[in-house]
Parts: C-alpha cells; structure tokens; sequence
C-alpha cells in the first residue's frame, strides 16, 4: 500500500510577484507556479486518495485562516484544505493565483498556519509530511520564535522546502547582482531556518530546471505467483525438493496512461464543464459522455427483409479455422483439450550456461525468491542458488502459475548480490515456436550452376569493409575519462521512455493551460533520437570514407505527372497487340474487381473526359460498398479502393479532380447518406492519409498543407 501523504504548498502571490526579473518572458508568479503546477499535477494524475493537498496563499489582497485569532496572520489565504486535489479545484486555483494588489504579509506566519493544517487534518497518524513555500523574498518577515518553528517542524517530522525566486546559490551558480537589502536579510533568514529544521533551501532556476528530467515511478512489487518449487514427485517420493517461493516482476513494460473516449450530450452548452459529485466521491464532467460499443451478428437469411437476420451473442458458437473452413468444436468436447494443471514451478532438467543461447528469450524478466518470514525455505533455496552458480549452469522449469492454467518453460539463472539472492527467470519457447530459416551468406555468392564467387557486384569490397568497420567502432557510446577508464555517455539510468513521459507531460500540461499549446519535449527525452554531437563528429570521416568507398548517389526524385504526357511503348515490330487480338477498350467497370479494371481502363484512356468517366465510376463503386457494407466489412476495400484513385489521379495530373471526389464522400459520411453511421470508415480513412491532395504532392492542386490537414482533422 502507498504511503500517505499530506503536502501543503505555500505560495508567495503578492504584487511583487507580477514583475518580470531578470529578463524573463513571464512574470514571477508565473514562472515559480510552474514548478508548483508539475509538482501538484503529479500527485493528481495518480488517482490516489491518500495523496493529499493544501495550497496557502501569502501576501493576499484578504484573510482566511483556520485560526481562532488571525492576528499576525493578515493577508493569508487557505485557498485548498487539505484533502484529495481533482480537476475542479485544480480550474479553480488557477483563476484564484493570481498577483494581488499588497505586498503586506508574512512568510512565517505563512509556515504556522501550513503547520496547523498539516497537524488538524493527520493527527498523529502515520503520513509523509512536506511544506514547500515559493517566494521572491521580498516581502516583511518576522523573525520571532524561529526556534521554536524549527523545533516544531522536527518534532512533527515535517520537512521544509524553501524555493526561491533569484535567490543565491553558490553551489547552482546563481548569483542576483544589486539585490535588495531587505531580500538578502529575508533569504539569510529563510536559510537559517531550513538548516534548523534539516530541511532544503534552494533557488528557483535549479528546482524548475530539474523538471526537464523525467521522474520515475517506483513500483510496490506484487508477487505474480506464491507456491512451490518442485524437484521430483512429492506425492511419490518422500525425498523430493519442495521450497516455498514467491515470483515477483524484474522488468516490466511501463505503458502510458490510456485515452478514453467521450462524446458530447446533445444540447450542453459550451464553455466551462459542470460538475456533479457521484457516488464514488469522484468528480465527472456532466456535459461529457461515454462512449459504448455495440456489436451485432448478422446472417444471410432470405426469408427476411434485407435477407441479413441478427443474431444474439448466446445463439452464437464457437469455430476454429480448419484452413479456410470454420470448425464448430461444443463447449463439452472443448473441455476435453484443457490441461488439468495444478500451481506449481516443477524442475525438469539443467543445462550449462555456455551452452544457453540468450536470443531464446522469449518475455520480460521475473526474481524468484523464498517465501517471506520463511526461514527454511530461505535456506533451502540458498543452498540451491549456490550450487547453480557453482557449477555454472542453469535449471529449465515447467511453471503454471495458476491452477489449470497452460503452462510454460522457464529458465532458471542464479544471481547473487552482496546483500541479495534470487533466481532470474525467463520465458522459454516449446519446439513449435522455434523458426529455423535459411539466408544466403553475406561473403560469398552462389550461382545457379554452384560455382562460389568471392567477388561481386553485391559482395563489399574489402575497403568498403574496413570503412565500415571502423565507422562501426566510432559510433560507440562509451568514452574515456580523466584517468583513461571508459564510460557511458548515455548512462542507462539517463535513458527513458519518450512515450510515456511525453504523454504524461502533455496530459499535466494540458490540465492547467487548456488553450495554449503543449510545449516542446525536454531535451532529456530526445537525446536518444540521434547520436550525441561529440558521436556525429567523431564519425563523420568514417561515414565519408564509406559514401566514396560504395560509390552512394543520390537517387532523383519521383517524377510527378509521368502519366499525363505519356509516349505508350510500343513493340519493336510495330504491331499492335490489342488490335490483333481484337480487345476492346474497357467501357464499363465492374465492382467486383474495380482497382486492375480502373487502371487498365486509364491505360487505354485517350481524352481527360475518359479519365473523368472511369474516376466517375469509381466514386460510385466505392460509395456502393460503403452503402452494402455490415458493420465494417467493406471499409478496407473502400480506403484500397480510395487510396488507388488518389495514386493514379496525382500521376496523371488531375489532382482537383480526386479532390472534388473525396469531398463529396466526406460530406455523404458525415451526414449519415452512406447506409447510416460511418465515424468508423472517416478514422480509418485519416488514419490513412488517403484525404485531399495538397502543393506539396502535385503542383497541379491548388490546395495548401494546411487546408489539407484541416480537411482530416475536422468533421
């Protein structure tokens, strides 16, 4: 279980936080709020109830404290009790932070009353306690009974996090030239207090300039498996192995936070979203909606209107493709071709670990570990990790991790660490899923007769080789530091996930700015997307030496519009083919087998009104398939369909023409023309890029980029 949390922000809003320092684009409070914003998005974006917050406005325009008496508490504002922080306080607070009118007010009468909230609301239970307080220090501040304050926050097991706008730090660099008498007393002061209080007191520019590193989640471990490893048949055998062990995740494929889908309620207004409280004490967005699937089954009936009957899920069977024909296997006799299996990791032989070939792992890493409070079984299952390791090998497993589940072969590794034991297990494949395919070899080249060719045109040559192996050795990421010992310039404790964390900065962002756009990523999570600069120049000469070494040209461009002015190749003898065999043009069609007729009737095609004509056909063909399509059915065959028409038309030069179509069978989806709701048939055809044809890909259109990204992203 997570630990509680109780968090309470103090935020410096006085009207010296309205300027703009030090020559930022933005002013104080806006910029300090945006390390405050990430730190309480953070806490919201994981859902927990145990993570609660308080937010304290200091050097407010009014008073509100939860005091008896509010005097030497003046223009202090408790803006957020304590408690679970959700979407709609977040839109509120970001309408109420905002620079007041007054500079009066004191930060440590601030960190009282943030005391007195953190104390009411978590008594003496046991909760992480935090106090951050954001302010440019120039403010009146009060130094009476720091010592007690000090005394207080330690005995309570609160720590203090002091941020400061422009404050000095020698250790980050950060130096503020002609500063204010009374701000370099009220930093003095601030910094005594923290180091009292064994707190941390720093300047600003460090605290959001480590906002571009991702912060990594630590995951509680929840076993995946509690049961016994087994060495031989326990209910035969009085002598076999039996050790309590648990399974627990090693690696694991931390995914991004997953989109749901909403639609709007018909007749709610735009603007502001109302909330409505449900009984689950969530807060939802009453003008927004779920969106269902409903799936239907329909057979072909001739007895019924539209000769298609629906069906219901519980008439339905299950088939199992026999090649192209469906299987129908009963629920009684699919009962039969499930193992009886009971939970259980059984040991079923051992293999040396030099003759293991690592590419046959087949899934993300487990620890195997004794049962916790177990002491027998810790000791038993020492001794067997210990000998794994002595003798240099590894032990195969048959694991079912639950009782009648199919079952798996695993491969068990020791590792032993100073103050760890476990072992690593992996996934291994069964006979079946092993593929063993055959390739040409890469130095050597075989003719049909079997003769062996050493040199060819498809063979490197030998200074092609020597280029490329040096330029392979150049682009190592390890370099050397001051006493020659190589090192990682991208460590792997630096590398992360660009989709995840991308995603979730969006997500952050867009919670508190939802009209400005999301900014770029941090440079630490697109150091992986190209080779480091010092990398790129180290190897330049090598990745020249191999250009001149294969001889590599650029290839020109596709030419755009070969087709318009075609010359129609003909035979050396002269003869025409089509006329000797008496072929007609194509006139007509067919929907059957519409994309080689298209085109061969384009091919033969000899006026722009031909061309007109066969597009013309199959615009209506595609149309037709969308109109006779069950649920999905046709909806592949009509984006083939469409992106084969759109290929031809821009080779032929007659963009407008692909253009005028795609528009027409826009407006038919939307409005519902096209056999009723299509949406799904609009996603697929964005997804795509089938949509209007731009500048960019024939000079012949007249509609922009973005006039043509517009057209797919609206409906």
């Amino acid at each position: 279980m997570a630990e509680k949390e109780a968090t309470v922000y103090v935020v410096d809003v006085g009207k010296s936080m309205g300027k703009q320092s030090n020559g930022r684009s933005i002013s104080d409070l806006d910029w300090a709020m945006r390390y405050v914003w990430d730190k309480i998005t953070t806490t919201v974006s994981t859902g927990r109830k145990t993570a609660t917050i308080g937010v304290v406005g200091l050097r407010t325009d009014g008073t509100n404290v939860p005091l008896d008496d509010d005097e030497g508490y003046e223009h202090i504002t408790v803006m957020q009790n304590l408690g679970q922080m959700l979407m709609p306080d977040l839109r509120r607070l970001r309408e109420e932070i905002k620079p007041s009118e007054t500079d009066e007010g004191d930060a440590i009468s601030s960190l009282i009353v943030a005391i007195q909230m953190i104390n009411v609301y978590t008594k003496k239970l046991k909760y992480k306690r935090k106090i951050y307080l954001v302010t440019n220090g120039e403010g009146t501040m009060s130094s009476d009974g720091l010592e007690s304050i000090a005394d207080k926050l330690k005995s309570d097991n609160i720590e203090l996090v002091v941020l400061g706008v422009d404050f000095d730090d020698s250790e980050y660099g950060i130096k503020e030239e002609d500063k204010d008498e009374r701000k370099a007393e009220n930093e003095a002061l601030l910094r005594g207090l923290v180091e009292d209080c064994d707190g941390v007191y720093g300047t600003l520019a460090q605290a959001i300039a480590e906002l571009d590193t991702p912060r990594v989640k630590t995951v509680r471990g929840i076993p995946s498996f509690r049961g016994e490893l087994k060495l031989g048949d326990p209910t035969k055998y009085d002598t076999a192995l039996r050790i309590q062990v648990e399974r627990y995740y090693r690696t694991y494929v931390a995914k991004p936070p997953s989109a749901s889908s909403f639609v709007v309620k018909s007749g709610g207004e735009q603007g502001e979203p109302s909330m409505e409280t449900a009984e689950s004490s969530k807060y939802v967005d009453t003008n927004l909606k779920n969106v269902r699937n409903v799936r239907t089954y329909h057979v072909d009936d001739p007895s019924v209107a539209g000769s298609k009957r629906e069906l219901e899920r519980e008439e339905l069977a299950k088939g199992y493709e026999y090649g192209r024909t469906a299987v129908h296997i009963s629920e009684s006799d699919e009962n039969i071709t499930k193992l009886e299996t009971s939970a259980a990791l059984e040991l079923i032989g051992f293999i040396q670990a030099d003759q293991y070939d690592r590419y046959m792992n087949m899934s993300t890493s487990n620890v195997i570990i004794a049962q916790k409070t177990n002491d027998k079984a810790a000791l038993a299952l020492s001794s067997f990790i210990h000998a794994l390791f002595e003798l240099d090998c590894y032990a195969i497993g048959r694991f079912v991790a639950k009782d009648n589940k199919n079952p798996l072969i695993v491969l068990l590794a020791p590792s032993i660490e100073p103050d760890f034991e476990c072992l690593l297990e992996v996934q291994l494949p069964f006979h079946e899923d092993v593929r063993s395919y055959k390739f040409p070899p890469l130095d050597k080249v075989i003719t049909v007769s079997g003769k062996e060719l050493k040199e060819h045109r498809n063979l490197p040559s030998e200074d092609l080789t020597n280029a490329m192996s040096k330029y392979v050795d150049s682009m190592e990421l390890v370099d050397k530091d001051e006493e020659g010992e190589p090192i990682d310039i991208i460590p792997m404790e630096d590398s992360y996930s660009p989709l995840l964390h991308r995603i979730e900065q969006a997500v952050r962002w867009r919670a508190i700015h939802p009209d400005e756009p999301v900014p770029p990523p941090s440079e630490k999570l697109t150091q992986l997307s190209k080779p480091p600069k010092s990398i790129q120049e180290r190897s330049q000469k090598y990745l020249d030496r191999i250009i001149k070494a294969a001889d590599v040209k650029k290839v020109p461009p596709k030419a755009k519009g070969h087709k318009r002015n075609r010359d129609v190749d003909k035979p050396l003898s002269g003869l025409d083919v089509d006329e000797l065999l008496h072929r007609e043009k194509r006139a007509k069609i067919s929907a059957a087998n519409a994309i080689p007729e298209f085109k061969q009737t384009l091919a033969t095609a000899e006026t722009i009104e031909a061309v007109k004509d066969a597009a013309g056909q199959m615009e209506k063909i595609i149309e037709g398939h969308i109109r006779t399509s069950f649920g999905d059915s046709n909806y592949d065959r009509a984006v083939e369909e469409l992106g084969v028409l759109r290929e031809e038309l821009i080779d032929y030069e007659e963009p407008g023409l692909y253009n005028d179509i795609i528009w027409r069978i826009k407006d038919k989806i939307l409005k519902e023309q096209l056999g009723g709701d299509r949406q799904e048939l609009w996603w697929l055809i964005r997804r795509s890029k089938v949509g209007l044809i731009d500048k960019s890909v024939s000079d012949r259109s007249e509609v922009t980029e973005e006039e043509a990204k517009q057209f797919l992203s609206s409906k």
